[in-house]
């Protein structure tokens, strides 16, 4: 399951049912889970600028698409999936699920709950913190240097369990994005935004509550998004939002 072209060290810990595609490299200090597949150009536990900062943990099932970059010291859950030209650093603790879009940079010391989804180049500074089933959208930057650039006063942005931000926001240092709340595209958040509330524009304001937007096509309220968006989710979890929603309208 390994190709011929790929550089694969003999002290590397590979679970049943590892793929290895072309001229992907995986360093000594790697423990893959079983039935992982990775493609053609990667590199795996790419050495730390910090040193020896321990291996690089992958779960099972995990999908890593081509020319992506794994750095040592980090820990992903079951089923992580990246899209093409992926840099994830060191200190990420990722839960299961992690879906990573294509050309992201998470850089590293950040926390994942489990169901995160990325969308396409998204940045995510050093420090974050990003709760379970979160979405964020494409260019979405999360910044974590308030007075760049400096040396030794970053602070990470948080966003809170099924919050979801939009397309091309940027969200500044050390602000908490709200349980269930919407960063609105191309918004600036230079304060924390309550939970399930809305925030718009330059500089982003709050803009009214989540409950309050409805669905394009009139059938009914558009947040929380989990009463009507289940696709890619284990079916335990759908049945749990269903119930929960019942429940509210009974």
């Amino acid at each position: 399951m390994i190709h011929p072209t790929a550089i694969v060290d003999p002290a590397a810990r590979l679970g049943e049912g590892v793929e290895i595609g072309p001229f992907s490299i995986v360093h000594a200090d790697v423990e893959l889970g079983a039935g992982t597949v990775v493609g053609s150009h990667c590199e795996l536990g790419h050495p730390a600028a910090a040193g020896d900062v321990g291996p690089l943990r992958v779960g099972a099932g995990a999908l890593i698409r081509s020319h992506s970059v794994l750095y040592a010291g980090s820990t992903f859950g079951d089923q992580l999936q990246t899209g093409h030209r992926v840099t994830l650093r060191e200190g990420i603790e990722a839960a299961e699920d992690l879906r990573i879009g294509t050309l992201c940079d998470l850089q590293g010391d950040a926390t994942f709950g489990r169901h995160v989804r990325l969308h396409s180049n998204v940045h995510i500074g050093r420090g974050s913190t990003v709760g379970e089933f979160v979405w964020i959208f494409p260019y979405v930057v999360l910044t974590n240097d308030p007075h760049p650039p400096s040396d030794g006063f970053h602070v990470g942005a948080t966003i809170e369990r099924f919050a979801v931000v939009a397309t091309s926001s940027v969200v500044l240092p050390g602000v908490r994005v709200g349980e269930g709340s919407l960063v609105a595209a191309h918004a600036l958040v230079r304060q924390d935004v309550p939970p399930g509330a809305i925030c718009a524009g330059v500089p982003g304001k709050i803009r009214g509550e989540v409950g309050n937007i409805d669905l394009v096509d009139g059938s009914g309220p558009a947040y929380p998004w989990r009463r009507h968006f289940h696709r890619g989710y284990p079916e335990d979890v759908v049945q749990g939002w269903i119930a929960e929603f019942d429940a509210s309208n009974a």
